[in-house]
């Protein structure tokens, strides 16, 4: 896709180490410069780091498509490069098709679904903490596995290999390509989750019980039931989403939080703050940092020559620290920062769906450290974070001390 008449042509590439020592740094010096440019890495694709750029592209599905094409190789049509993994519906689907999935989406993911869901999500926030609050010291990496924990559950999946949907799934965004922690989840991994993800649909079309699975398979698009490959492609999103983004939110919150204990203090004396600068730690840390978009027609967007088949990255880590998006002192984590239009979610039709349960979990998970383990210490030298920080950004260890406390779920509780 080189071309000379690209304008104008910048030295970026978002998985690249340079880009994971800074990508704060990284994208301002893009939004000061050029907003709108070309880069050549991985086959060349634009990067919009602007809030205006990147909000006008995501409202535009007729021109900046989500659907997969071959337009840049084959995989998830929302990463670049694109990521070997499954059709994802309905976030690769566009208008008017996405509609009539978005709409079943909607129905499990809703506030009022996400309520009926939040005394499981305390129940293992609680089960999570149990496991180490006695010793007064562990990998906070680990602790916030429970999103991951809350997703496969909830889906109906077996609770027992939780640890490795999340593994496997976050290393196909997090690892370097061809590393072995990336084989792993490509070659073995995934290939043996997807089998059993396969059965449990099976099985619950026989036998339905009160999980998501089921509640797919009996549902209809177009007069006609799900298929099973659709119900795949809606359960592998949601899998995909779940045991990575918000375990990403709540590992930056928390070192930031120590290392700014008059915030925390803050919150701790007053839980009801924790709303509101839950939307500012999602602007400030943006765990899902871009998504791509693939163009339709030629077209000049910005002032720059756009061809059929361009792939394009929308920013939303960048977009999230442009003043001009209404983000006065951008760069400062400010927890009473209100109104706050940030697109860590997204925007647009393809907007997060699981936006509601993120919060939720990452309320309880925030909450419950900073009453159970009020003066937890981290230790900044022995954090280890994703190797690539283009797509999700995060810790893979957190290691953590704190006076320990007791427990408060039964010594033979199993869950998990």
């Amino acid at each position: 896709m080189s071309s000379p008449d690209r304008c104008p042509v910048v030295h970026f590439d978002h998985h690249s180490p340079e880009h994971a020592a800074d990508p704060v740094g990284a994208y301002r010096k893009l939004r000061a410069e050029h907003p709108v440019a070309w880069t050549e890495a991985h086959g060349g694709y634009w990067v919009l780091s602007d809030y205006e750029s990147v909000f006008e592209a995501a409202r535009d599905d007729y021109t900046f498509s989500s659907a997969r094409t071959s337009y840049g190789g084959e995989g998830l049509s929302v990463t670049i490069p694109k990521t070997p993994m499954h059709l994802h519906i309905p976030i690769e689907i566009d208008p008017p098709d996405f509609r009539k999935y978005r709409k079943l989406v909607n129905l499990i993911t809703a506030p009022a679904a996400v309520e009926r869901m939040l005394d499981m999500i305390s129940h293992y926030t609680t089960w999570f903490i149990d496991r180490v609050i006695e010793a007064g010291e562990a990998d906070f990496a680990e602790i916030i596995g429970v999103p991951s924990i809350v997703t496969i559950d909830w889906l109906g999946l077996p609770v027992e290999e939780w640890s490795r949907y999340s593994s496997a799934h976050r290393a196909t965004l997090s690892a370097v390509a061809d590393s072995p922690e990336f084989r792993q989840a490509v070659e073995v991994d995934l290939p043996y989750l997807s089998k059993q993800m396969w059965e449990v649909i099976a099985e619950r079309r026989l036998n339905p019980a009160d999980d998501v699975i089921s509640f797919l398979v009996q549902q209809q698009v177009d007069d006609r039931p799900l298929t099973d490959e659709e119900v795949f492609a809606i359960v592998d999103l949601l899998i995909s989403g779940g045991v990575g983004t918000t375990a990403s939110l709540v590992g930056q919150t928390l070192v930031w939080l120590y290392q700014n204990p008059d915030v925390r203090l803050r919150i701790k004396d007053d839980p009801g703050l924790l709303d509101r600068a839950i939307e500012e730690f999602l602007r400030y840390f943006s765990p899902t940092q871009a998504l791509a978009r693939t163009v339709t027609k030629d077209v000049e967007f910005r002032g720059c020559p756009m061809r059929t088949g361009d792939r394009v990255l929308l920013a939303w880590g960048s977009a999230n620290r442009d003043e001009a998006g209404g983000f006065e002192n951008p760069d400062a984590l400010d927890i009473d920062r209100w109104p706050n239009r940030h697109t860590a979610f997204g925007v647009g039709l393809h907007r997060c769906a699981g936006s509601h349960l993120g919060r939720a979990m990452a309320r309880s998970l925030i909450g419950q450290i900073l009453e159970r383990m009020p003066d937890y210490e981290i230790d900044l030298d022995g954090l280890v974070p994703y190797a690539r920080q283009g797509v999700n950004i995060g810790f893979h260890k957190i290691p953590a001390r704190f006076t320990p406390g007791p427990r408060r779920l039964p010594r033979d509780d199993r869950s998990g």
